[in-house]
């Protein structure tokens, strides 16, 4: 009797690990699907080259870039508005570069209208590596964009780490003559659903 007690005992436990562990392996199959087809894991965008395709898409945007480094004591020129905000958006604050939405939440803690209005000045990217902290004038720069100058950033954004290669301009290719349909062409048959029936 108590053998059989043990016995049914060790086939529920068996029966919960190898649920668990199917569990376990279909999450790990889904997941692992679902990075294959987001843009981040095919494209591995490099953060650091964005900032130049942003300035490219929205020349007018300021650069902000007349900061003096501390190592070599010349003005930083690749220290940029853009690459600094980039790095503020992925390393201070945390936020995904895919979404538009987190683009306008990082856009509004330089206009100060963030969570709970913060803003850390103390964490801003360079502030380490400038003699001066960039992170006022940088605001001031954010500022001073209108609002359709701050909808193009944030789109040269989330273009810059979603389609690094795609030609936004490029003309669509039009069906030739031969591909169109024709008018007095054959509908297909209909009642092709009734062969899956058993």
């Amino acid at each position: 009797m108590a053998r059989k007690r043990l016995t049914s005992r060790r086939a529920v436990m068996m029966g919960s690990f190898v649920s668990a562990l199917l569990l376990a392996m279909s999450l790990l199959v889904f997941w692992s699907v679902g990075l294959e087809r987001s843009p981040a894991f095919a494209q591995r965008v490099r953060p650091e080259g964005v900032w130049q395709t942003v300035y490219e898409r929205v020349p007018d945007l300021p650069k902000e870039n007349q900061y003096v480094s501390k190592e070599t004591g010349k003005v930083a020129s690749d220290n940029t508005l853009v690459g600094r905000l980039i790095r503020y958006h992925l390393y201070v604050v945390g936020r995904s570069p895919l979404y538009r939405f987190d683009w306008k939440l990082t856009i509004a803690d330089y206009l100060g209208l963030g969570l709970n209005g913060s803003f850390d000045e103390t964490s801003y990217p360079s502030r380490a590596t400038l003699k001066t902290n960039p992170a006022e004038g940088d605001r001031a720069a954010i500022n001073r964009l209108t609002r359709s100058q701050r909808d193009a950033l944030v789109q040269a954004l989330v273009d810059g780490f979603t389609a690094p290669t795609a030609n936004v301009d490029a003309p669509t290719p039009q069906p030739s003559p031969s591909q169109k349909p024709q008018p007095n062409a054959k509908p297909p048959d209909s009642g092709g659903a009734s062969l899956l029936k058993p």
